[in-house]
């Protein structure tokens, strides 16, 4: 299952690259992290491997992110015309799914996010039952989105709102 979504941030791609890679900001405007440590590496670049947990509702997801693809490694004096990229794999019981995210200028400062996430399920009833979860992997994917606008553009915290 592939899920595409996009979101114009009104701030420069540098910005906001800047803020996605500073780990500090996790927590403001990922819902329901709990945890997020690297094992080996260094957060955010590539072969860096981290420890994640969520918690969403009464449960909590334990997963493994990889950090796949970093371009350019040095998020400092990004060329006009070129294109950030961010992807990582993340690994969890019964599911594996990547994410490729791409930071592009969508005009004097601002930057068009698009994020594309595949899942892929280890049971056969997941498998079957995914693509009438399709809405709801959607909507969680839109709502990180639109809580990390709320962050860069606002100072919005998530935790503040979750309370």
């Amino acid at each position: 299952m592939k899920i595409t979504d996009s979101i114009a941030i009104a701030l420069p791609r540098e910005e906001v690259v800047q803020l996605l890679a500073d780990p500090a900001h996790l927590p403001k405007w990922l819902r329901g992290l709990v945890l997020h440590e690297p094992v080996s590496g260094v957060h955010g670049h590539v072969g860096t491997v981290s420890r994640v947990v969520l918690r969403m509702g009464k449960q909590e997801m334990e997963c493994t992110e990889t950090i796949t693809r970093r371009e350019p490694a040095d998020l400092h004096r990004i060329p006009n015309d070129g294109v950030v990229h961010y992807e990582r794999e993340i690994v969890a019981q019964g599911m594996w799914s990547a994410t490729r995210d791409r930071f592009t200028e969508a005009g004097p400062g601002a930057t068009l996010w698009e994020s594309e996430n595949e899942y892929r399920f280890d049971s056969l009833l997941m498998r079957l039952l995914s693509p009438f979860m399709r809405g709801a992997f959607r909507k969680q994917s839109q709502q990180h989105l639109e809580d990390f606008k709320a962050f860069a553009e606002r100072g919005t915290d998530v935790r503040a709102v979750e309370s």
